[in-house]
């Protein structure tokens, strides 16, 4: 275990920059362009979210492991994709069926999201 840790720690710095566009965008999206589905606008941040966090997974948190990055892409945004959806969908039933406020949803949403990413990024996208 203690061999991935610093890999560990690389994705949870990565994560939480990619995190940041994602919820930077998102926050632009809802109190400066008013957008009208909490759902929307997190699905057009994630897109902003998603790209950072292909380029610091291939460059930052898995060095050494760059070949084939047509192939790479491909299985990250088929993973990303899903749980791009996964997370939108929560945001939609958090906060436009429920009413609750978007930025908790975000971070519960979030939360899932981590294990996830990382479990998917390490076993299938750069093994």
């Amino acid at each position: 275990m203690r061999q991935h840790t610093p890999e560990f720690i690389r994705f949870l710095i990565n994560g939480l920059t990619a995190t940041a566009i994602h919820f930077a965008v998102l926050n632009v999206n809802m109190t400066l362009l008013a957008f009208p589905s909490a759902g929307l606008a997190n699905f057009v941040a994630a897109l902003f979210g998603v790209s950072a966090s292909f380029l610091g997974n291939y460059f930052y948190v898995f060095p050494g492991r760059h070949g084939q990055i047509g192939g790479r892409l491909i299985r990250f945004l088929l993973l990303y994709g899903i749980i791009a959806m996964f997370h939108g969908a929560a945001l939609w039933l958090w906060s436009d069926r429920a009413g609750l406020d978007f930025r908790a949803g975000f971070v519960i949403a979030t939360g899932i999201q981590v294990g996830l990413t990382y479990l998917g990024n390490k076993h299938l996208v750069f093994r």
